[in-house]
């Protein structure tokens, strides 16, 4: 579980590929899941605030550029 801190620090392409790898592991947990091999089932909901922790530090920068502009 990264906290927001960390994920601040990273550039935007360590964010997209940190994103990418999380919503790989997302759907992996969700066939698991469905096929009740699924052993870790906190890490689905862990996943998911990660997920979207990192679109909220995506969306602040965005915002942030476009008040600089």
């Amino acid at each position: 579980m990264a906290n927001a801190a960390d994920l601040r620090q990273k550039s935007e392409d360590e964010l997209k590929d940190e994103l990418q790898k999380l919503k790989r592991e997302q759907l992996n947990l969700r066939f698991q899941r469905s096929s009740g091999q699924l052993e870790a089932t906190s890490r689905v909901g862990e996943v998911r605030r990660d997920i979207a922790r990192i679109n909220t530090i995506m969306t602040e920068r965005r915002h942030a550029a476009a008040e600089v502009s």
